[in-house]
């Protein structure tokens, strides 16, 4: 079963650090100024875990 990655769009101060950290998974709405979870992303990447520890707000949440 894969991880289910989460950002708290509420919180997220888009900032880019999770995009420049794991652009496979992560991408940069520039209208909402947000990160958000590309769908179909592959939430087991090896650089997921860096990219939630790059976030200065703590927003991504891993279940």
């Amino acid at each position: 079963m894969s991880a289910k990655v989460t950002i708290d769009e509420d919180e997220c101060i888009g900032c880019e650090a999770c995009v420049e950290t794991c652009p496979e998974v992560f991408a940069f709405n520039e209208d909402e100024t947000k990160a958000y979870v590309i769908d179909g992303a592959n939430e087991e990447s090896d650089c997921l875990d860096e990219a939630i520890a790059s976030c200065p707000v703590e927003c991504i949440s891993k279940e």
